[in-house]
């Protein structure tokens, strides 16, 4: 085998793949953020979004897809377990925590042009980081994108928009603060015909489109442990025994 053959990045866009986002983390979540970008990219994988939330404790959602919008769960096993070994060493989070590894789910949070571009026809909700047309709200169809990059624009078709309102509205993605999919008939439709295509594809056959994963990250509760010795006590980064399920103190 070549060492093409051998890279999980072997055939892959790579236009695609190192696309930037169009929003970035803050605080605990960035840095979280800066060690799995290229952690993710090796694996022919790109990052969606990391959250940071105190579900369970605290919980650190990463939100992961192949460059076409892809991720099955043996994609999620795959970077969590490559990722979870990165964090523990990187600390970017002293407390205990859980790492939950996603895919963007049908209903996708917009953060890349290319996303946008895939998107049109469908409906979706924006909140802006600034007054565009007084307002930091819309909901409406994707019609287009014109441009590249954070000097693109989206042209929407709001559903939201009043009688005396303009409909047709151009907005720049710089502006974007969140932008996600809004889940629809057609939308589902679409995700499904694109799971069958997917089924059909030997590679690709386990794959359920869009459904959020939990990955075997180290900090899940119900990951067996298969290579601890019985009786061994669980170890927190800094070598102290820890509680079983993740926690530590």
């Amino acid at each position: 085998m070549t060492e093409d053959q051998a890279s999980p990045v072997a055939g892959v866009d790579l236009a695609l793949l190192d696309e930037p986002r169009l929003t970035q983390e803050t605080g605990v979540a960035a840095r979280v953020a800066t060690i799995a970008i290229p952690v993710l990219r090796d694996l022919g994988m790109r990052l969606v979004r990391v959250k940071v939330s105190g579900m369970n404790g605290m919980t650190v959602q990463i939100m992961a897809e192949r460059p076409d919008g892809s991720m099955n769960v043996q994609d999620c096993e795959e970077a969590s377990m490559a990722l979870s070994p990165v964090l523990d060493i990187e600390e970017p989070i002293t407390a205990a925590y859980h790492l939950e590894m996603s895919s963007p789910g049908i209903d996708r949070p917009l953060v890349r042009v290319s996303d946008f571009a895939r998107a049109i026809g469908h409906e979706a909700r924006l909140e802006m980081a600034v007054m565009v047309e007084d307002r930091k709200r819309f909901r409406g169809w994707i019609e287009g994108v014109e441009g590249e990059g954070r000097e693109a624009m989206l042209k929407l078709r709001r559903m939201d928009a009043g009688a005396d309102e303009e409909a047709d509205v151009q907005i720049p993605l710089r502006d974007i603060s969140e932008a996600r999919l809004v889940l629809t008939e057609a939308l589902i439709r679409e995700s499904l015909k694109a799971g069958k295509l997917a089924e059909s594809q030997p590679q690709e056959e386990d794959g359920e489109e869009g459904a959020p994963r939990r990955g075997p990250g180290r900090f899940r509760r119900d990951k067996p442990q298969p290579v601890r010795p019985p009786g061994a006590a669980r170890k927190s980064p800094s070598g102290k025994p820890a509680p079983r399920g993740g926690s530590r103190s």
